[in-house]
């Protein structure tokens, strides 16, 4: 006679299907930072380490503080911690770094974010619940707590790319983005290895070939501790730069 599954075979079949969360996180000279960074993402990796195999991925980009001591002693604590470091490059190419690794390691999903403090850890629950409705989401930052400055050069570059691209982005920037790893498989070939600019690509990708993406808004605060190290002479160089590589980009889109 047939009888309903027990409890422990449900468990197990929902075990089966937990997806493979990699956090990954650029960090350069975030020593004063770091421990709270671990501090909020940390449970958030806990709640979604499907059997033990999701990760906190930070990747020191060549510090010149001690930040990548502090990960490794923060780690020997925290199993499913996992520091990197890399020779410095800046922070676009160390987010690359990021996103092939993750990639790498068969992450069912990756999230970026960055470890100065500006995101809150809380507002990663919503993008959570919608995963399996997208492929991608990216954080829209209607509210910036950075400065005008800051909130104008990302104005600036998004009507930039509708110009190249002709595409409508409300934020192309935003370090708070959850992406399959399909997603990013597809798209971080189109980009040049060491790109500046890859977060602003990979909003514009989803949008140019109609994948199924979505822009939440989220909260922005200001940095919470330590110095900024793209200040806005770097920011105008890199914008120099991104124009001839937007015109490379789209030569090769098809």
């Amino acid at each position: 006679m047939w009888q309903y599954p027990s409890a422990d075979l449900f468990e197990i079949g929902e075990k089966v299907m937990d997806d493979i969360l990699y956090i990954v996180v650029p960090a350069y000279n975030e020593s004063e930072n770091i421990n709270q960074l671990v501090s909020d993402w940390y449970p958030v990796v806990e709640r979604h380490s499907a059997e033990g195999k999701s990760r906190l991925v930070v990747v020191n980009d060549g510090s010149r503080d001690n930040t990548y001591e502090i990960l490794e002693n923060l780690a020997a604590a925290r199993p499913l911690l996992q520091p990197l470091t890399k020779r410095n490059g800046g922070h676009g190419p160390t987010v690359l770094f990021a996103y092939r690794y993750a990639a790498g390691q068969k992450a069912d999903y990756i999230f970026q974010t960055d470890s100065d403090g500006q995101t809150d850890p809380e507002e990663f629950e919503g993008f959570w619940e919608k995963r399996k409705s997208y492929d991608a989401i990216f954080g829209n930052r209607t509210k910036r707590g950075d400065g005008l400055s800051r909130a104008f050069v990302e104005k600036v570059l998004c009507l930039i790319l509708r110009h190249y691209f002709k595409v409508s982005i409300p934020d192309a920037n935003a370090p708070f983005r959850l992406m399959t790893r399909e997603y990013l498989e597809e798209f971080l070939p189109k980009m040049p290895e060491d790109y500046n600019l890859p977060n602003a690509m990979l909003a514009v990708f989803g949008v140019f070939f109609h994948k199924k993406v979505k822009f939440i808004p989220i909260s922005f605060r200001p940095r919470q501790g330590g110095t900024n190290s793209i200040n806005i002479r770097k920011i105008v160089r890199i914008g120099r730069q991104a124009l001839t590589d937007f015109k490379t980009i789209r030569a090769g889109l098809s």
